[in-house]
């Protein structure tokens, strides 16, 4: 039998993979990429963000997020504003069309969800919820102690 452990992480890696291909389907409308719709969506939640920030979000080189910006900017999605808060910084913004279209994202994607959790009762969805924020939470520590060894009685050092 395979263990808990063995399986989690793929599990969690198909299920987010299923989840964004099927909002990719649905909103394909809207024309906009992953990469581009989840940009936007970290700009809309937040307001701005920096690119160097975006990258991080993104989990992409910030090469890679400029491009994207770049051309998420000449479709009108975002637009790049000096930073208040450094003059050398650029902000991205989204503009109103990207705002105009962000109920139509979120709409899609609680659609998506809706589907994933067919079946599943409100009750193990809310055990379900509780048991991934503590996933969220146990592995949002230092990165430090992730890259400590194991002791010998499998705690950190």
């Amino acid at each position: 039998m395979v263990s808990t452990t063995d399986n989690l992480g793929i599990l969690l890696h198909d299920a987010t993979r299923l989840v964004r291909k099927r909002l990719d389907r649905r909103i394909a409308h809207l024309g906009l990429s992953t990469a581009q719709w989840r940009l936007l969506v970290g700009t809309l939640r937040s307001g701005s963000a920096t690119q160097a920030r975006l990258a991080e979000k993104l989990e992409i080189e910030p090469i890679s997020v400029s491009r994207l910006i770049d051309r998420m900017e000449q479709a009108g999605w975002v637009s790049r504003e000096a930073d208040p808060a450094d003059r050398r910084a650029k902000v991205i913004v989204p503009t109103e069309k990207a705002q105009a279209s962000y109920e139509t994202i979120r709409n899609e994607a609680r659609g998506v969800i809706s589907e994933a959790l067919t079946g599943i009762s409100n009750e193990r969805q809310a055990i379900l919820m509780e048991c991934l924020q503590q996933l969220v939470t146990n592995l949002s520590t230092d990165e430090s102690l992730c890259s400590a060894p194991l002791a010998a009685s499998g705690t950190r050092k």
